[in-house]
């Protein structure tokens, strides 16, 4: 079977090799060094060792834009425990605790070998709606008589209110270094905040400290499956999204569950499971419909409608679309209470949204024009706001490329490859190998269609001198 997929992916055995290594590098296993009889080997048969079967899948799942399990390439996976490896996880709060804090510290003491990310499998279809979907079922009442919660090892140290502070507002500051730097530089750092945290947890605490520490896990869970997102360890951020749902149902917090349940759905879409994806926000709109402010509705509507748009259904995503500038224009009216994680989604980056959600419904279209047509001013207003928000670079670089692939479509590579020029310069101030692969890949494109003209053979030699291949730091 991985002769199957090797063969319709059009690579080379030595390019297959160098893409092994390149990845196993990202994720710090520095003693794979892998050639093509190497390849040759496991296409004759062999079962490589861990972690290369994940690397294939992701590799795979990548280049076809649907996810490959190491089971479709006829690879034998590594079997763990599912409280390591699955989703379907109970949804208690000593389990929860127990499962983050031992996530995250498998997560700070082997993420430099590489082997925590490559050996989870990246759950889809039923086996990953299904779990999520109990988020919605009443916890059982906890017993009368007991006001401690039954996590605790021990009475400890009871935090102070301006502690609790503390610890939200680093959870913002890191929240802010991500989006202005990207997930490469501080993801590690999240992490160790998180496992301080469930440390704290593991605490005997009142419970409405208990509730708030559960909160603060939540957000950093999220966090840190948004960073790993980013530098592209896909299984080990949605197991960080998964425990960051769990965190937040513990916390009470349904809103901030919708939100994590947004991020699950966008990851989704990326892997190219817009079914999935849609479910997803769904679940969210409907567990957080009296609750939600109308900022975070607005966001969800824009996300149904980039699930509707790689599903090929214009008619739904136009609605979705009209319906998130609606409810952002009530959001802009409206004088109330924000969560932090909501700031984000601002005006940029509801323009940015929506273009997106036209430009793929031009690819899924058969790269249709009029859809382009639709995209090109939506983005260039993304493009705009955010060329003036230094805050917010990563999405600054994610837009320009937006607008150099819009351009593209329309048959300008010209405009085309000037934008990616641009967003090239951005990408050097954020560590994010999702800008590098999306940059990556639109010049790709842009060579491919339009390889003679001057300037995008100009791009080419640009991207080999401002984006060379390297380790990604995790």
């Amino acid at each position: 079977m991985l002769n199957s997929w090797f063969v319709r992916s059009g690579w080379s055995k030595g390019e297959l090799a160098r893409q092994v290594n390149r990845r196993a590098r990202r994720l710090g296993a520095h003693h794979i060094s892998t050639d093509t009889s190497r390849v040759r080997r496991w296409l004759d048969g062999e079962n490589p060792r861990e972690p290369i079967p994940r690397i294939l899948a992701e590799l795979f799942s990548e280049r076809f834009g649907c996810v490959v399990a190491v089971e479709d390439l006829g690879l034998r996976p590594v079997h763990q425990s599912p409280s390591v490896s699955g989703v379907d996880l109970p949804w208690t709060g000593p389990q929860t605790v127990a499962l983050l804090g031992e996530f995250s510290r498998s997560d700070l003491m082997l993420a430099r070998r590489g082997f925590l990310g490559s050996s989870l499998a990246l759950a889809a279809g039923p086996a990953l709606v299904e779990p999520m979907q109990r988020w919605l079922v009443p916890s059982p009442a906890a017993p009368q008589g007991d006001p401690e919660p039954s996590t605790t090892r021990g009475r400890g140290h009871r935090l102070s209110r301006p502690e609790l502070d503390l610890l939200e507002s680093t959870t913002v500051m890191f929240r802010q270094w991500d989006a202005q730097c990207g997930g490469g530089l501080r993801r590690k750092a999240v992490v160790g905040q998180l496992h301080e945290v469930t440390d704290l947890l593991q605490e005997a605490q009142p419970e409405a400290t208990t509730r708030r520490l559960f909160k603060v896990a939540a957000e950093l869970a999220e966090l840190a499956g948004w960073m790993s997102y980013d530098v592209g360890l896909q299984p080990t951020a949605q197991k960080y999204f998964v425990l960051a749902l769990h965190a937040a149902k513990e916390a009470g917090d349904k809103s901030l569950g919708a939100y994590i349940l947004s991020s699950m759905s966008r990851q989704m879409i990326h892997m190219g499971r817009p079914d999935d994806a849609l479910e997803l926000v769904h679940l969210a709109q409907y567990g957080s419909r009296d609750c939600a402010t109308a900022r975070t509705q607005a966001m969800l509507h824009a996300m149904e409608a980039r699930a509707y748009a790689n599903m090929g259904q214009p008619g739904k995503c136009k609605r979705a679309v009209r319906m998130a500038e609606h409810t952002f224009g009530d959001a802009q009216d409206i004088e109330e209470p924000e969560p932090d994680w909501i700031r984000f989604f601002s005006e940029a980056e509801l323009n940015g949204e929506n273009a997106h959600s036209y430009r793929d419904l031009a690819y899924v279209a058969g790269r249709s024009p009029t859809y382009a047509s639709l995209a090109e001013p939506v983005m260039a207003r993304a493009v705009e706001l955010f060329r003036e928000d230094e805050e917010h670079q990563r999405s600054y670089a994610l837009n320009l490329v937006g607008m150099a692939t819009v351009h593209l479509l329309r048959g300008e590579p010209e405009q085309g490859a000037l934008l990616a020029g641009q967003a090239l310069e951005v990408a050097g101030k954020v560590r994010s190998e999702r800008v590098n692969t999306r940059i990556r890949k639109t010049v790709d494109t842009a060579a491919r269609d339009f390889g003679d003209v001057v300037e995008v053979m100009d791009l080419t030699e640009q991207l080999s001198r401002l984006l060379p291949e390297s380790a990604t730091a995790v």
